[in-house]
């Protein structure tokens, strides 16, 4: 059967996208193969297509609870009912039953930190796996803009569970991050097909504004004039509360807060209204967005500075999907660049901070059998965060397996970190100077990925000539709220595992 038949028959679409049916023919060939799609041009396709036509089951490692909640739910309305979730979200007697019986599933979902469960694993190398998925596949580079240390154990989860065909899944990857996806999967000999970073439906503008007042001013004007649903980015969970607040108390109805601190159930919640409709407006962190299934996001604002280019292209990704016009605005103040590199730094351990471990390591020199017993101890004594111990803990133990004195792992680890935050300094500073630009904002970020601009585009950046007037203006003036989504039910639909 041809494949443009059976994406008919299976999705309902009648042409594949761009980029689509290459990386499906890779997978058919039996290729390993590190794809890159611009966001929200249908990546998850390229795995569940050809997971159709190949016998054995189909690991899909997704990074984020939503990603994953997301994307097993399209496979069920789809009606794929041989799919699971295997998170977090599961209850004991639930994982177990799954674990039991996933030879029936054909679709399985697992977070990188659930793998690394020998329960888990075990039972994977159990099976007859048929595709290999790293999903957001970046996360595996130290250089890519969001570094995930359980990705970079998936190459030896991958030989564990027998070295099966591999496709490795990313929006935005430059050549550096590429090759240390290849060389951590251990696919050096695969496939490459990549495609431009650039999404021409979406309009770039940067708007700079003399302070934080007046930043917040211009801000509540976009959200009242623009036409959603859009979504608006901080680096800050508690700014992106008081702004929801704020524009609530301005008659914003359709407006929330989303993220990471947010307990389960509250982002659950405000994720599927948003997707469903009663919801125009997200106040969100990073923690939001990620394969979030909404194709007519019309504008995205970054209230505070990304760290790199790079996450600042995911993110204004999610506006546009459907292909229509939309809209990208990054509002600058002076002295904004300081939060980032503030972000940036306290993301990883200090000096001081290893050279506290290192004394106390000294004194309790049984805790190098086994580190990570003493989370909770060197947490609460060396002042390490959640993402630092987390970090830490993962750079000790590879260094630890190779034979290394801990004296020698502590002081490579010290040049480990003052090389990320030099490199998260220098991308901090690029997201600065193309702030500043005078040319083509399109262009620049282009170039960032070897690539060139290629055709004209009427509606490109504010450096050629984009102005606001150009864009549909906000006529929801009576913002009337719709009935609640039943997301309970809705979440029970996803996370039982079918029979």
């Amino acid at each position: 059967m041809r494949l443009e038949a059976i994406l008919q028959k299976k999705f309902g679409y009648l042409a594949f996208r761009p980029g689509q049916k290459e990386i499906i023919e890779s997978v058919l060939a039996g290729r390993d193969t590190v794809a890159m799609l611009p966001t929200g041009t249908g990546k998850s396709l390229c795995y569940q297509l050809p997971g159709y036509m190949i016998e054995g089951q189909v690991i899909i490692i997704s990074p984020l609870l939503s990603l994953m909640q997301d994307q097993a739910e399209q496979l069920m309305l789809n009606g794929e009912k041989k799919v699971i979730a295997f998170n977090s979200f599961l209850t004991r007697a639930e994982k177990k039953q799954a674990l039991n019986q996933l030879n029936k599933y054909k679709f399985i979902f697992v977070s990188p930190e659930m793998l690394y469960f020998e329960s888990v694993l075990s039972q994977l190398a159990k099976l007859s796996i048929a595709l290999f998925v790293v999903d957001e596949a970046h996360c595996i580079s130290q250089w890519g803009y969001d570094f995930r240390p359980d990705y970079l154990k998936l190459g030896e989860a991958r030989k564990r569970i027998g070295n099966p065909l591999t496709l490795a899944l990313t929006a935005t990857a430059t050549s550096e991050v590429k090759a240390d996806i290849k060389k951590s999967l251990d696919i050096m000999d695969c496939s490459e097909i990549i495609y431009s970073v650039d999404r021409p439906n979406i309009a770039l503008s940067v708007e700079k504004l003399d302070n934080f007042r007046e930043k917040t001013d211009r801000l509540l004007e976009l959200a009242d004039s623009l036409e959603g649903p859009g979504i608006i980015y901080f680096s800050s969970k508690k700014m992106a509360e008081q702004t929801a607040d704020l524009l609530r108390d301005k008659g914003a109805k359709r407006v929330m807060a989303y993220h990471g601190g947010m307990d389960q159930e509250s982002r659950i919640l405000v994720q599927q209204q948003y997707i469903h409709g009663q919801l125009d407006l997200i106040c969100a962190t990073s923690a939001f967005g990620m394969g979030i299934n909404k194709d007519n996001i019309r504008y995205v604002i970054h209230f505070h500075m990304p760290l790199q280019i790079e996450s600042y292209l995911q993110e204004i990704g999610r506006a546009g999907r459907d292909g229509n016009q939309s809209i990208a605005i990054m509002l600058y103040a002076p002295g904004d660049e300081q939060l980032p590199i503030q972000l940036a730094e306290s993301e990883l351990p200090d000096k001081a901070q290893i050279d506290w471990i290192e004394k106390w390591i000294k004194e309790n020199p049984n805790a190098i059998l086994n580190i990570s017993q003493f989370e909770a101890q060197i947490k609460q004594l060396s002042g390490l965060t959640d993402v630092q111990w987390r970090i830490f803990n993962d750079f000790f133990e590879r260094k630890s397996k190779s034979g290394l004195d801990y004296r020698r792992i502590l002081q490579e680890m010290k040049g480990y970190y003052e090389g990320r935050i030099k490199f998260k300094r220098e991308s901090i500073e690029e997201v600065y100077k193309w702030i500043h630009l005078k040319t083509c904002r399109r262009e620049h970020i282009l170039s960032h990925f070897n690539e060139k601009k290629s055709v004209s585009i009427h509606f490109c950046c504010d450096s050629c000539g984009l102005e606001l007037k150009d864009f549909p203006k906000n006529t929801n003036s009576d913002n009337q709220e719709e009935p609640l989504y039943d997301w309970k039910s809705h979440l029970e639909f996803l996370l039982i595992p079918s029979e």
